[in-house]
């Protein structure tokens, strides 16, 4: 059992009380057992709050339950389901027309749209990562994936091939035609670069000098032995950077002795302590809160072996170039990064309070965090977050503008315990609940002095539209999803909304991940359409992910989209109310057995790691032995869609176990070779493996179909077992 430590009435864990004293409180001014005080105060003011916005969550969805249950067998009439909605106060009357008034934000936030990475911020190594791919080598990002096809000797290969390199040279150089055109010419003819007068010069194979089409895109330059080594350009507030080295051989392929080409990447991060985080008790909290405040510190590294090397990983500092009059300036090298907490609903027993019960772990999560920042607030570290002097929170599944509003009271409450000024911790919503989405607006206004970012989940937000609705009847399958009419009005609504509430220029409005880092030629094909949507931002998988998806940052000017998009018609409330219904279930067995198979696959694919390795984010085969970044969001909607369509009888219980059973000894197979894998087949009898069954036959029962109760539960189970407690 965990030693325990008794502080104002509260019990904490050791671990985590040690965390606080010995690393967290040094520097910051507030003394440990001081804070501990204060959040005692906060959580005999909050708890009881939290407890019954979770309540009003059970009693709405008992309440449309027994609506559909009530009109059972009868076609929707939605016009008496709007009104039923209002009624109850599941949908509420907009107000009148307002815009935010967040300021003081970092300019990562309110002017500068490019790719956001999401990332469990309890491995170290991806934290890193994230953080330091603000910039990212195009070179690299082209030689090394799909966007450069391996026909006509262009193969990728274990040396380096001039073929490939050459393909990725006319990509780069086409790419700079774009973004920072020439007066005259192109790149593809220029051979030499130099300052003239304050200007830059550039000299064409024919002998002729020109310069940018727009002078105004040069910014700066890097100078080595009085000859230029780089050369800063921007657009669309972008930063790309050109860099000189005649010592690689991709030199040999162009005159110019172009070495690479860098493209500022990941604008911000996420670092993740909910969906792609497993962590269930105390030692699991520490090792969270723990990176982040080597994030906030500065002081984080991680060292490795990669192919035979040891590698060490720490932040990277700003990058420092000389502006045409000859001064000296520094652009950031790293993402601006935001803490996503997790939601009002999951407990901890990492704190327990006076009557011994857990608390609450979004707001342990919101104060320990915050805590943390503060060191990035009195610039303990030698690279600062934000520049503005804000906290950044992302927070996830809200259930309307009461939960916003009750966000909002606590960081209130946070701020004066830290003595920091109202409106420094800023709050990012996350539009993945059916309640959110429908009231949206009022959940802006209830947070309008601090928002800072509004973004949809396809995964997430579909679970919720099952759970919701799970009574109405059997839903569409899965990827007939993407077609409802609810969708689309979704994913219109969420920017409508957001514009119409000022959000240009001073929040991000984003859009979901982009799920398969192996196929970055179709993301480069269809991911476009998240800047030409109006998003200032988009998810994607991996830096390399980010340097790729910046392109469409530069070919799209999100400012001017969102200026076209204010003009449009708004979506439609009567679509977003529109239910994924099947309109006759009529599929054939092997239609309905690929359903099945895949929802299953799927399921099983993450679950066998989340609980068996503590893994809660990573690139997970499919079905199709294609390589998927999966998080908790996946179990979500999987899981509810089969218990859907086993509640609705389009299965049975039988078919149900025989396909779980045929997928885990499926996914077996796939993970042949990983370290430490415990195999769910020909048993059946694993804590994996059951989960999964918890999840799919209890999946109407749980709260909003959250798959966080049963991950919890087992994982819990499994680590008590490996120390000998259970």
């Amino acid at each position: 059992m965990t030693e325990l430590v008794n502080i104002a009435g509260l019990q904490i864990a050791k671990p985590l009380y040690d965390l606080v004293k010995n690393e967290i409180s040094p520097g910051t001014g507030i003394q440990c057992d001081d804070a501990w005080h204060s959040f005692a105060q906060i959580l005999t003011e909050m708890s009881t709050k939290n407890r019954a916005l979770l309540a009003r969550r059970d009693e709405l969805q008992a309440r449309i339950d027994a609506w559909h249950l009530e009109h059972k067998n009868e076609n929707i009439d939605y016009a008496a389901y709007k009104a039923y909605l209002k009624e109850i106060g599941y949908l509420l009357e907009e107000g009148d027309d307002f815009s935010i008034t967040t300021d003081n934000i970092d300019e990562e936030i309110a002017n500068i749209a490019g790719p956001q990475l999401v990332v469990p911020v309890s491995n170290a190594r991806y934290a890193l990562n994230a953080a330091n791919a603000r910039w990212g080598s195009l070179f690299d990002a082209l030689y090394g994936t799909d966007v450069i096809a391996e026909d006509n000797g262009a193969h990728k290969g274990a040396n380096f091939n001039p073929v490939r390199g050459a393909k990725v040279i006319a990509y780069a150089k086409a790419f700079l035609d774009e973004a920072a055109p020439l007066q005259d010419g192109s790149y593809i003819d220029a051979i030499a670069y130099k300052m003239k007068d304050g200007q830059l010069s550039v000299t064409l194979s024919s002998g002729q000098r020109t310069g940018l089409k727009n002078p105004e895109q040069f910014k700066g330059y890097q100078e080595t032995d009085g000859k230029i080594s780089s050369l800063l350009l921007s657009n669309n507030n972008l930063y790309i950077e050109i860099h000189f080295n005649t010592d690689h051989p991709i030199h040999e392929l162009h005159p110019t002795g172009i070495r690479d080409i860098y493209l500022e990447s990941a604008i911000s991060t996420i670092m993740d302590c909910e969906d792609s985080v497993a962590a269930v008790d105390a030692s699991d909290k520490v090792k969270v809160y723990r990176n982040w405040l080597g994030l906030m510190k500065g002081d984080l590294s991680v060292s490795f072996n990669k192919k035979g090397t040891q590698v060490k990983r720490s932040l990277q500092p700003n990058r420092r170039y000389l502006s045409a009059d000859g001064s000296f300036f520094e652009v950031p090298a790293r993402s601006l990064m935001l803490i996503r907490n997790v939601g009002h609903l999951m407990t901890t027993g990492a704190v327990l309070d006076a009557k011994g019960v857990e608390i609450h772990e979004g707001l342990l999560d919101s104060f320990i965090t915050s805590y943390c920042a503060l060191h990035d607030l009195k610039q303990n570290s030698p690279y600062q977050n934000s520049r503005k002097g804000n906290i950044y929170i992302v927070k996830p599944k809200m259930h309307g503008p009461e939960e916003v509003a009750f966000t909002v009271s606590l960081f209130e409450k946070i701020e004066n315990a830290f003595g920091l000024e109202r409106n420094t911790i800023k709050v990012g919503i996350m539009d993945e609940e059916r309640r959110t989405t429908l009231n949206l607006k009022e959940c802006i206004r209830a947070a309008s002095e601090r928002v800072i970012f509004i973004n949809t989940g396809f995964l997430d937000r579909t679970g919720d539209e099952i759970h919701t609705s799970m009574e109405a009847g059997a839903m569409v399958r899965k990827d007939d999803m993407k077609a409802e009419p609810w969708l689309k009005a979704y994913e219109n609504w969420n920017v409508d909304i957001g514009l119409a509430c000022g959000l240009a220029g001073k929040a991000q409005i984003g859009k979901g991940m982009w799920t398969m880092p192996d196929l970055m030629s179709e993301m480069m094909e269809k991911k476009r359409i998240h800047p030409e949507a109006g998003a200032n931002t988009a998810w994607v998988p991996s830096p390399t992910a980010a340097t790729l998806h910046a392109i469409h940052y530069h070919q799209v000017c999100v400012a001017d989209k969102q200026k076209e998009i204010m003009q449009r018609e708004r979506a439609s409330i009567d679509d977003l109310l529109t239910i994924p219904l099947a309109t006759s279930v009529n599929w054939s067995a092997e239609e309905i057995q690929q359903e099945l198979d895949n929802n299953m696959q799927g399921l099983l694919g993450y679950v066998v790691r989340w609980i068996d390795q503590g893994m809660g984010a990573s690139k997970v085969p499919d079905i199709n032995d294609i390589g998927l970044m999966e998080d908790r969001a996946t179990l979500r909607i999987s899981s509810q869609h089969i218990a859907n369509w086993l509640y609705h009888g389009v299965v049975s219980e039988k078919q149900v176990m025989v396909s779980l059973k045929r997928m885990a000894e499926f996914v077996d197979r796939q993970n042949i070779g990983v370290p430490n894998y415990i195999s769910m087949g020909p048993h059946y009898i694993s804590l994996a493996f059951q989960t999964a069954q918890d999840m799919i036959f209890h999946g109407r029962r749980v709260p909003n179909g959250y798959t966080e109760p049963t991950l919890h539960r087992r994982r819990k189970q499994l680590k008590a077992a490996l120390k000998g407690d259970y």
